[in-house]
């Protein structure tokens, strides 16, 4: 058996996610298939508590490969997980901050104060950190509290929070007239979105490298279907089954370079970014200890994938500033 991590679920607690290359293995049924004639069975295993759960599913041998924010993944492994990262899932991911629709908040520096949700472990944490910061504030200049999507869309709803920061699943809310974004990452600091990476505990690496080698290659050609722009359509219908609106996906990929958002390259961009998001989960106290990112990747399967698929030259390489080289 397989076992396949996902840091969260749909609306309704649904076990379906969108927004990513990845999570088309298991809309698309690709990843069972490919397995079937073998006789191995894939499980998925959708997480409520997000990274945080997963790093316990890890940390318990629960789980072989999985999708991480970047917060959750150095934090697991700072904390000593034996975990490899073997490609990007996803780049610039960007974060919302809601409000009810009736908040007198018109922005990140009206929060002092405020009662601020995100989910405390998970990438949207470090970006709500990073972004406080960029104006003037910290973590503890709000009263923080950590909660699940589920449970900060119904807190908004009723006012019992004044404010969230999140995902494109919130702009539903907007839509039904129940809250407002006030904020986005989208055209603002390139530091500020959040990046995720497909990771797999060393074990299973060392004593499935051709299992390993499987996924990598689907997971590369799914990156490469969900770049070309005929399958756009396709993709957001497929990721609504997650409960959060095609209208919402598309609208979140608006101005975006979605070919290289889902690039799988672990260029010096994502190195870079990974670096970056270990200095600051120091910084702001997520981690005890750091340690070296390059190191921590492994590129054999994800270079064999881009080989064998002809898609070596597909997506450009950045530099460490998000800029194409050469």
């Amino acid at each position: 058996m397989i076992r396949v991590g996902v840091p969260g679920v749909g609306v309704g607690n649904r076990p379906v996610t969108g927004g990513s290359f990845f999570s088309l293995l298991h809309l698309q049924g690709s990843l069972a298939e490919e397995f079937k004639k073998d006789g191995i069975e894939v499980k998925w295993n959708f997480f409520r508590g997000a990274g945080p759960a997963v790093n316990e599913a890890v940390a318990n041998g629960l789980l072989d490969i999985w999708t991480h924010g970047h917060l959750p993944s150095v934090v697991g492994r700072a904390s000593g997980l034996k975990t490899r990262l073997l490609a990007s899932a996803s780049r610039r991911g960007h974060a919302y901050l809601v409000v009810p629709s009736d908040s007198p908040i018109s922005g990140v520096k009206d929060l002092r104060g405020k009662r601020v949700a995100f989910q405390k472990g998970t990438a949207t944490q470090l970006s709500a950190n990073r972004i406080l910061e960029g104006h003037g504030l910290t973590e503890r200049d709000v009263r923080a509290i950590s909660m699940d999507a589920a449970t900060a869309k119904a807190a908004i709803a009723t006012k019992d929070i004044d404010a969230v920061f999140g995902g494109t699943d919130y702009l539903s809310l907007r839509d039904q007239g129940i809250a407002k974004i006030v904020y986005t990452t989208k055209g603002a600091s390139p530091a500020y979105p959040s990046n995720s990476g497909i990771v797999a505990r060393e074990d299973f690496i060392n004593e499935h490298p051709d299992v390993v080698q499987r996924i990598i290659t689907l997971a590369v050609k799914s990156a490469s279907w969900v770049a070309d722009e005929k399958n756009r359509i396709q993709a957001f219908q497929l990721w609504s089954k997650s409960g959060t609106p095609f209208a919402n996906y598309k609208e979140a990929q608006q101005g975006e370079d979605m070919k290289q958002n889902a690039s799988p390259l672990l260029d010096e961009y994502v190195i870079a970014r990974y670096r970056s998001a270990v200095a600051d989960s120091k910084k702001f106290g997520l981690i005890r200890n750091t340690f070296e990112v390059e190191p921590w990747t492994d590129r054999r399967f994800l270079n064999r994938a881009l080989k064998d698929l002809g898609l070596e030259r597909f997506w450009a390489e950045w530099d460490a500033n998000g800029k194409p080289k050469g």
